[in-house]
């Protein structure tokens, strides 16, 4: 609704992450395959959690389990991940799959792997297979290679990250997957391809208008429907898709009144409006606290109209280079040329000086749900800066003509 060319699928990344797994492993074997021990069971276990590792995703993905899961059950912890290995056993069950029990449960294992729910491994050897798919060691994955590449591509933006060069001069040392020392810039520019998708795609201030409603039409939806009801149930969970929100549309239950008026107002283009928005201070990151609607409501002056806490939305945005506040380059190590088995980590000081010295930035945006609030919020917003920071951290003033509401324009 934002990038028109973006409509790709989770099919179409996962059979990209399916073959970029092929890929990988074929190389390792290629070049080291005796060494390593490689042989077909572990090609085809690999394979099969690339094509795999995102088929417990619910509608609009990360969405359903950030924002909308968290609003409907009160200290959700539920996860794609896991859900991917109840629907992984549940496929080979329901469809009476012939497939090694050992290769599945490696399979689930890998899936799992960057996660937090990371099981213990059935096995300590080749460990360097677990981080192909999902890298929880450095964040050097294939997921990522595949979908930076596509997500750029598809929104008409420039990448000049090349994954290939990666997977021709990697190499296995001490069971961990290491690359050239001369590779550094190129794995520094991984990273900072995806901080610059985040913000200027994935947060982009009308995607996350978008996102703010459809959460809103699920959760008032929720009780109807039944959305969050079956997600411990793989056999009733795969029913459910992105069409939730054409049910919504077509149902025409009185309970589904406010759920459909707000999937209207997306299809009329009539959004939440983006008020403003702010870095959080570098110093004040490490005590953050989440910024929410009744924060900026409290911070009204008295005068004028009167805010309510369901008139604010807000997005509190975290963008970093997959390790939080520090720098995943510390993780990683590289090599100096074939001739040498010695694996090591490169401090960033010892490439460049330009570098960044902070890898973590916190956004706060703020919107308003009904145009004729914009002023007002807007104001109450710059209060809490005020009172928070002591200064308005925002890089420039809500435009007035946004301010200015008038309905017959």
């Amino acid at each position: 609704m934002v990038y028109p060319g973006a409509v790709h699928s989770r099919f179409e990344h996962s059979l990209g992450v399916y073959w970029l797994a092929s890929q990988c492993v074929e190389k390792l074997k290629t070049y080291q395959g005796l060494e390593l021990g490689i042989n077909r069971f572990d090609i085809q276990t690999v394979k099969l959690a690339g094509l795999l590792h995102d088929v417990g995703h619910g509608p609009f993905s990360h969405l359903f389990e950030r924002e909308f899961l968290p609003q409907v059950i009160s200290g959700s912890d539920w996860s794609h991940e896991q859900m991917s290995v109840d629907m992984v056993d549940y496929i080979v069950d329901e469809h009476h799959i012939d497939v090694d029990p050992q290769m599945i449960r490696r399979v689930k294992e890998m899936i799992l792997a960057s996660s937090e729910y990371a099981p213990p491994r059935s096995s300590s050897e080749k460990s360097f297979l677990y981080d192909i798919v999902a890298n929880g060691r450095n964040g050097i994955d294939v997921d990522k290679f595949d979908y930076l590449l596509r997500d750029c591509r598809a929104c008409g933006l420039g990448c000049n990250f090349e994954f290939r060069r990666l997977l021709e001069t990697m190499r296995v040392l001490d069971d961990e997957i290491c690359y050239r020392a001369k590779d550094y810039l190129t794995i520094h520019k991984m990273f900072v391809t995806r901080a610059d998708l985040y913000r200027t795609v994935y947060t982009h201030p009308k995607v996350k208008a978008i996102e703010l409603m459809v959460v809103d039409a699920l959760v008032h939806a929720n009780s109807y429907l039944g959305i969050s009801s079956n997600i411990h149930n793989p056999s009733e969970y795969w029913k459910l898709d992105d069409t939730i929100i054409k049910t919504i549309e077509t149902t025409p239950n009185q309970e589904l009144k406010e759920a459909r008026e707000l999937i209207l107002r997306i299809r009329r283009r009539k959004l939440y409006q983006f008020c403003n928005e702010y870095p959080v201070p570098k110093d004040m990151l490490d005590n953050y606290k989440k910024v929410t609607a009744q924060d900026i409501v409290c911070s009204q002056k008295s005068g004028g109209v009167t805010l309510k806490e369901e008139d604010v939305a807000i997005c509190n945005v975290k963008i970093d280079l997959t390790r939080g506040k520090h720098n995943p380059l510390e993780s990683i190590h590289f090599f100096k040329d074939y001739e040498s088995d010695e694996k090591f980590t490169i401090p960033d000081d010892r490439i460049s000086h330009l570098l960044p010295t902070s890898y973590q930035d916190m956004i706060v945006k703020v919107y308003a749900k009904k145009p004729e609030l914009v002023e007002a919020i807007s104001e109450a917003f710059e209060n809490f800066q005020l009172k928070t920071y002591g200064i308005k951290a925002q890089a420039h003033s809500t435009p007035q003509k946004k301010r200015r509401y008038n309905p017959f324009i």
